[in-house]
């Protein structure tokens, strides 16, 4: 399993629930000098969110979780940490998870599959924006 050398970039928490796809996107974003904490599912996402010590810059997950929707755990995990921005990825195309309700329409978001290079801009784009704002 992957594990990270040391944490100092940006931190980012990953919630995907196919583990194959979780480890390499950790990779992929360590490689690019992010610091990942890995979730498999909301549960664990929020727990994380509650008892990581130190900051938790983007929450990065998957818009089909298994029990809830990437949405709401953003909503929740928002609850938790207010200034927390977040990444929505998914299958489905952008404009399906907007029609459905899953995110608002201009919510930060990512189709799969997604090159590490397209993955880190978002994060970056993100991150460089101004205050935190729930999608959703």
């Amino acid at each position: 399993m992957w594990q990270p050398t040391e944490r100092t970039g940006p931190v980012v928490l990953l919630v995907e629930d196919d583990e194959d796809l979780r480890e390499v996107t950790s990779q992929m974003l360590e490689l690019r000098g992010f610091s990942v904490i890995a979730a498999q599912d909301p549960v664990s996402a929020l727990m994380k969110c509650r008892v990581h010590d130190g900051p938790i810059d983007v929450l990065l997950t998957d818009l089909g979780l298994p029990g809830v929707s990437g949405g709401e755990l953003s909503r929740s995990a928002a609850a938790v940490r207010p200034q927390m921005k977040v990444v929505y990825v998914s299958g489905l195309p952008e404009a399906t998870a907007v029609k459905k309700g899953l995110i608002k329409a201009g919510s930060p978001f990512i189709t799969k599959p997604y090159t590490a290079d397209i993955l880190a801009g978002m994060l970056r784009s993100v991150l460089a924006q101004g205050t935190a704002t729930p999608s959703r």
